[in-house]
């Protein structure tokens, strides 16, 4: 991997625990280190944040919140932005690409103030009318270059007038190249067939649709559902699959190595709502997965060849997408091994850092 020879600041509202391990990749590619300007979530936001980064430095910043996160009026200001410029006066800062971050704009002036660059990370930018966009389109203009989660992403920055050049796409990732090989797993299914789910147990993961999904299936293909995690809907969930799916088995949180022998003993991960930060792992264990349409990040990761995206909310495609991959245990492991391929060569946290450096290289030269 290429590295960056100078000093990188890097500037997030709030640092969640799943990108850590990206960041601490990034500081490893960076000569003259890192430093991560991050607050806190809102109470109510549930997002658990890392304490500290293994090889970057982390610098707490006073997040002030203006409205819940849910609002179309929420804005955050990060107070001490300007300080911690200065002291750790960094040769190029990524910035996320969101107009409502509202300190975001000072740190940008400061580094073009002094002729360093500064480059912008984001899902991307759906098109929009009215005060808003134009504050949008007024603050992507800043940047030196953007980073997009995805090419649905990028392809929306070009909409808002970004040249093409100043354009990278870094896929998603939050886990590294698989170091172990696939999992050998039979031709057939191993007496029925195996649905792993792993995620937090909350309204938004629609776990009731996969519990009837799979209630609403013949008797020949109804699998054994297998749901690991833990969350505010645990007890409702477990209810209710006693009465509408007996044959789900609810194992709790599990984490790290614990997860092993889940992922190699499944046949298909489904994740039926919104999130997916396992789906990767999931891939990594030679696993073809079924997840919900998202934000645009699935559409690099989850293809037809190793996959089903469902449009969100369709209860009926979601049942049709089980009833076609249950009936083909020969088909999902040739998925499978597409998905370890998938992540062992194109998405990865190794080739998402690479795309940050030569972004970095690109727009900022650095003196010997």
């Amino acid at each position: 991997m290429n590295s960056y020879p100078g000093r990188l600041g890097v500037v997030q509202r709030v640092l969640p625990v799943y990108r850590a391990p990206f960041f601490d990749t990034l500081a490893q590619a960076c000569a003259g280190g890192m430093a991560l300007f991050a607050g806190q979530p809102r109470a109510d936001e549930s997002i658990a944040t890392a304490g500290r980064l293994e090889r970057g430095r982390l610098v707490d910043a006073a997040n002030i919140h203006l409205f819940t996160t849910a609002s179309p009026l929420y804005f955050c200001y990060q107070r001490g932005i300007r300080s911690w410029l200065q002291t750790w006066n960094p040769n190029a800062l990524i910035v996320e690409a969101n107009f409502r971050y509202l300190s975001s704009p000072a740190a940008i002036g400061w580094m073009h103030q002094r002729g360093r660059a500064v480059i912008g990370w984001g899902l991307g930018a759906p098109l929009e009318r009215g005060p808003l966009s134009m504050l949008r389109r007024r603050f992507l203009g800043q940047f030196d270059a953007m980073i997009a989660y995805s090419q649905r992403g990028a392809d929306q920055y070009a909409r808002c007038g970004i040249a093409e050049e100043k354009i990278f796409v870094a896929p998603n990732a939050v886990t590294p190249a698989p170091r172990q090989p696939v999992p050998v797993r039979p031709a057939g299914f191993d007496g029925q067939p195996s649905l792993l789910f792993v995620g937090r147990l909350q309204a938004r993961k629609r776990i009731p649709a996969l519990l009837q999904a799979c209630a609403s299936l013949p008797n020949q293909l109804r699998p054994k559902l297998v749901i690991v995690g833990d969350g505010p809907e645990m007890q409702a969930l477990q209810a209710l699959a006693g009465s509408l799916y007996p044959a789900a088995q609810f194992v709790g949180a599990r984490h790290g190595a614990e997860l092993a022998p889940f992922f190699t003993g499944a046949d298909l991960f489904v994740l039926p709502g919104t999130g997916g930060l396992a789906v990767q792992e999931a891939m990594s264990y030679g696993l073809p997965v079924m997840v919900a349409q998202g934000d645009g990040t699935q559409a690099d990761l989850v293809r037809v060849g190793n996959g089903w995206q469902i449009p969100p909310g369709d209860d009926a495609a979601l049942s049709a997408a089980l009833v076609e991959a249950l009936a083909d245990a020969a088909r999902l492991r040739v998925m499978g091994a597409e998905s370890y391929r998938i992540v062992a060569q194109e998405i990865n946290l190794e080739k998402m850092v690479a795309v940050f450096v030569e972004a970095l290289g690109r727009v900022s030269r650095v003196e010997a």
